[in-house]
């Protein structure tokens, strides 16, 4: 993507500001940044949920806005994406034989989310995209999670929006956002010995609360 920029409406901010990136296959990408630093925005331009102003995204070659909002969304762009999130869950009636009703409100959200997790292993698409995929999820099943992931998506490109900082500690590339402007893109362990780092911030600060909790 090159000097990607979104807003919600017209007359409206941007939330997004000129954010330029370019992604190799089988990177590991953990986009970072506090609560409402447009994160989540960035996930959901590469699903075309916003549209960038004046902007492209080019994924494999293909300008995402040629391509149909079901293929994009559904995964039928050549076997291309997977979304892992909260929504969105199957209606499966089989398998555990457990009733699954509309928008899986009879799931808890650690549950929809192991759910859409054990949908893309299955799926195997070649980028494999997360928003806090695991955030309802205890600390201990997520390090099954990661491990496995590790294991059977080391040939895919995965992107993550992160809310644990360690889940990207040993990924390719970190891309910190800040008020929807990308102040840093490098490994991650460079950007841990740099001063004044936001990820070196961000790691810092997750600690202090790990340990805040673990210590009550």
């Amino acid at each position: 993507m090159h000097d990607l920029q979104i807003r919600y409406r017209p007359d409206s901010p941007l939330v997004l500001c000129g954010i330029t990136c370019t992604v190799k296959g089988g990177d590991k990408i953990g986009i970072v940044g506090r609560t409402g630093s447009g994160k989540s925005t960035l996930i959901g331009a590469l699903f075309r949920l916003v549209e960038p102003v004046g902007r492209k995204i080019i994924v494999a070659g293909i300008d995402i806005s040629t391509i149909g909002l079901h293929d994009l969304r559904s995964g039928n762009m050549g076997g291309y994406w997977e979304v892992s999130a909260e929504r969105g869950c199957s209606r499966e009636r089989k398998g555990l034989r457990l009733l699954v009703v509309d928008d899986c409100l009879n799931w808890s959200m650690g549950q929809r989310q192991l759910f859409c997790l054990g949908r893309a292993l299955l799926r195997r698409n070649r980028i494999l995209v997360l928003d806090e995929a695991t955030t309802s999820i205890d600390n201990a099943t997520d390090l099954i999670l990661q491990k496995t992931f590790r294991s059977e998506f080391s040939d895919c490109t995965v992107i993550t929006a992160a809310h644990r900082i360690p889940t990207v500690m040993d990924y390719t590339k970190v891309l910190a956002i800040s008020d929807g402007k990308l102040v840093e893109y490098n490994e991650p362990m460079n950007l841990i010995k740099r001063e004044g780092s936001l990820f070196r911030r961000l790691v810092q600060e997750f600690w202090s609360h790990f340990q805040s909790a673990e210590s009550h």
